[in-house]
């Protein structure tokens, strides 16, 4: 059996698979790997073009759409090889670039997911929003990357090159992962549906002891948005609900409350200023995933024993006030 799958979950993506399927196809092969789409059922006949064009790609037909994290918990059950390559169906890979994450991982058994590089696909000499060089947790469970300060993309100029870092999540957009480990923690969560759920699964490989890392020597192109764009209300939902989600349940629970009752004050202060730019739609999405978490924060009735999180690279910056106090864009 070869080492590693790299699955790519379609949904109605025929457009992107033809774009993105020939480089992954010629750069994604050799005796250690495979390459599969999972298709979440799709229904714009992108499954027949991708069996017409590229038979050398192997099919995981899901039947329906289980949303990004149900899917990839399906797929990976359905081919269990003992890695696992997470890779979006709006990447570019390059040359090699599956190598150094399969040798590394397979270098070093303590780490349970890592993630390459990734870079903007528009603008190749920037980092991409979605992970850039590896990405970090603030005070209030705030995410931000080596690359990206919420909305400000830094140029790659080598800043972040070197020895693998490590780091307190990888992105989906490529995440490689030790397969046994991912399915022993539960995969990702499906309630989450979309987004943050790789931040929800690196916080619990973290606390399960294991290290989750970026590497600088490989890289890739990732388009980013290509399902739903920055400043999508929908979008906004699922983050913010999302983020609420994760801190529940990744922190003991009084620490947990401590760290939401500062994290909701700051929540308000995004609903004021969407209302000050008149964006209520997604000033509105804000008010739903806070009302929608705490519904669904009763689903969630077991808590670690120890805070993990706070000892975790990137935990001590306080990013809200880095990025609108002091002005910083690092």
């Amino acid at each position: 059996m070869k080492k590693l799958a790299v699955i790519i979950l379609n949904w109605n993506g025929e457009k992107l698979l033809k774009e993105f399927i020939p480089s992954a196809s010629k750069y994604t092969s050799g005796d250690d790997v495979d390459l599969f789409v999972a298709d979440n059922g799709s229904t714009d006949g992108s499954l027949d073009w991708l069996r017409k064009h590229h038979p050398e790609v192997k099919v995981i037909d899901l039947g329906q759409n289980y949303g990004f994290a149900e899917g990839y918990n399906r797929a990976i059950d359905a081919t269990r090889y003992p890695y696992t390559l997470l890779l979006n169906s709006d990447v570019e890979v390059t040359p090699g670039w599956w190598q150094p994450l399969l040798q590394f991982m397979e270098e070093n058994p303590d780490v349970g997911a890592a993630q390459p590089k990734i870079k903007s696909y528009r603008d190749k000499g920037s980092f991409e929003y979605a992970g850039a060089a590896g990405g970090y947790l603030d005070r209030l469970g705030y995410p931000y990357c080596r690359g990206r300060l919420f909305d400000c993309i830094e140029r790659d100029e080598g800043q972040y090159d070197g020895a693998p870092a490590d780091v307190c999540w990888a992105s989906g957009a490529a995440l490689i992962v030790r397969t046994p480990l991912y399915r022993e923690l539960g995969g990702l969560d499906p309630k989450f549906f979309a987004h943050m759920e790789e931040i929800d699964l690196c916080c619990r490989m973290h606390a399960a002891g294991a290290r989750v890392c970026a590497l600088s020597d490989c890289e890739v192109y990732h388009v980013g948005g290509a399902s739903l764009n920055q400043g999508n209300p929908q979008k906004t939902y699922l983050n913010f609900r999302n983020n609420l989600l994760l801190l529940h349940k990744n922190l003991p629970k009084e620490n947990g409350k401590r760290v939401l009752f500062f994290r909701r004050l700051t929540d308000t202060l995004a609903f004021g200023m969407f209302l000050l730019k008149g964006d209520f739609a997604n000033a509105k999405a804000i008010i739903k995933a806070h009302n929608d978490f705490r519904k669904m924060r009763k689903e969630y009735t077991v808590h670690p024993a120890t805070d993990t999180l706070s000892t975790l690279p990137g935990a001590r910056r306080r990013i809200v006030i880095d990025r609108y106090l002091l002005r910083k864009r690092k």
